[in-house]
């Protein structure tokens, strides 16, 4: 996990770059070979931006400085990993914007799976094993995720759940304390009310998680522990829809960690609620 793939980093971060940065991103992202071989001066002037901006770019895609990202950037070329993004056409038959849907997803995955932060990783663990409780806050689509979240974690047997309303979720912000955990689900990163709610539970002392699609967003960089995925946009398919399939599997990955984690309690839980489940009459 970690690795440094630089082309999916740039990918990212597209969204919360500048208009001159989006300059470089799209500069490297049309022929990743020729800025191996070229100097940061070289790079500025082709593109006619100040130095400083191309290092800037380096700085926020949290590499230290332009060598470094050429570095990356190498590693990602000669790497065995292919880049699947193919852009549907409309003159695909369904079976073929269907492959191109799939291959996106996978790519999505994939790349989620290298970036994902060991560290970072861990310590969302620990901070949910230790939790007394746990509620998932995410709107609109990244809602779903935090209801899907709760599906699963109330079979952990640690008292969960999930709130897709921003009055629901102040309401309940405000009544948490520094015993429990607050995960936090949104594509960009950047939902004022989110942040607000996420403000609250942290005045109340709660651990917060955040799981973003960019590092570098206020969420994420508000939030104690951030978890980031990366996503693929196709034509007619955004990039939000696409995170979709790496939340839900980072959520997947969390949940099985904590269920291994507590061994006999997990399953004397998820058996009481196989139970009751399977006893229900209609």
């Amino acid at each position: 996990m970690a690795a440094s793939n630089c082309l999916s980093k740039i990918r990212s971060s597209y969204g919360i770059l500048s208009e001159k940065e989006k300059k470089i991103a799209d500069f490297i992202l049309e022929d990743p070979q020729n800025i191996i071989h070229s100097s940061i001066n070289e790079v500025a002037d082709h593109l006619e931006v100040a130095d400083a901006t191309v290092f800037r770019f380096c700085k926020r895609l949290g590499f230290k400085g332009f060598q470094a990202l050429k570095i990356a950037l190498a590693s990602d070329i000669v790497g065995p990993l292919q880049d699947i993004h193919e852009t549907i056409l409309e003159s695909d038959t369904p079976a073929q914007i269907a492959e191109k849907v799939f291959q996106s997803n996978i790519g999505t995955l994939e790349d989620t799976r290298q970036m994902l932060d060991e560290k970072s990783f861990q310590a969302a663990v620990d901070c949910l094993l230790a939790a007394q409780k746990i509620e998932f806050y995410g709107n609109g689509g990244s809602g779903i995720i935090a209801m899907d979240a709760h599906h699963k974690f109330i079979r952990t047997g640690k008292p969960s759940i999930a709130y897709t309303d921003t009055h629901f979720q102040l309401m309940s912000a405000s009544q948490l304390t520094e015993r429990d955990v607050a995960l936090f689900i949104s594509h960009s990163g950047t939902n004022k009310d989110l942040l607000h709610v996420m403000r609250v539970a942290k005045e109340n002392g709660c651990r917060t998680i955040s799981l973003t699609d960019y590092a570098k967003s206020p969420l994420s960089e508000k939030a104690d522990i951030s978890l980031h995925t990366i996503s693929r946009e196709t034509e007619f398919r955004s990039e939000a829809l696409s995170s979709r399939i790496a939340q839900l599997s980072i959520i997947d990955a969390l949940y099985v960690n904590v269920m291994m984690a507590g061994k006999e309690e997990s399953k004397k839980s998820l058996q009481r609620m196989r139970s009751a489940i399977s006893e229900k009459k209609f």
